[in-house]
């Protein structure tokens, strides 16, 4: 029996103009993995770059879905066919206002939450039952609109411990991808801050 195959997808938008932005936390977590385990994701396929490797001797797939965030599902659902893999086999990372920046929440399926990346994914597979790996951006200020606020630029406060926070996010798919969702959940999800 050969180990299984899965696939760690980050949400983000392409282009230089977005590559720092709150939104973007996903592609940053997939640069860190793919840096860390020597994975070069430079195969392009339909509007998603990809790398495959092996991550503490599990078999994985990254993915960059370079459709924009509102269009991430119908590369990501040719990718689950072209490896033949089920959506239970994926784990997405992805921002979350809805936490507070640092936070790190892992879940194994649900809604949408009004993340149009998820909801594409969600469209475009017809389900919701994929892993996510939820990175706490936190909510606009009173007056800021959250579209504005998810493609600015982080404050600097935020810059300080980004770097922190992009490798909790590393730790956090590795630990789902090679111990299982349960594990991850156990180590990530009670911590009410994740940066100390």
């Amino acid at each position: 029996m050969t180990d299984p195959l899965h696939l760690i997808v980050g949400l983000g938008n392409p282009g230089k103009a977005y590559e720092h932005t709150r939104h973007n936390v996903g592609f940053m977590v997939i640069d860190l993995i793919a840096d860390t385990f020597s994975i070069s994701v430079d195969e392009m396929r339909s509007d998603v770059l990809i790398g495959r490797g092996n991550i503490d001797n599990c078999k994985a797939v990254l993915a960059k879905p370079l459709a924009f965030m509102n269009r991430s599902g119908t590369p990501v659902l040719l990718l689950l066919e072209e490896f033949g893999l089920n959506v239970e086999d994926m784990i997405v990372i992805h921002d979350d206002i809805d936490l507070t920046f640092g936070r790190i929440k892992i879940k194994e399926k649900g809604g949408h939450g009004g993340h149009r990346g998820i909801a594409s994914l969600m469209n475009a597979l017809g389900s919701g039952a994929f892993n996510r790996l939820r990175m706490g951006i936190g909510r606009p200020e009173p007056g800021v609109d959250v579209v504005d606020h998810v493609l600015e630029g982080f404050t600097p406060e935020e810059l300080e411990q980004l770097p922190r926070f992009i490798e909790k996010g590393r730790e956090a798919a590795v630990t789902v991808l090679c111990k299982g969702t349960k594990e991850g959940m156990n180590r990530f999800n009670r911590n009410t801050q994740n940066l100390t």
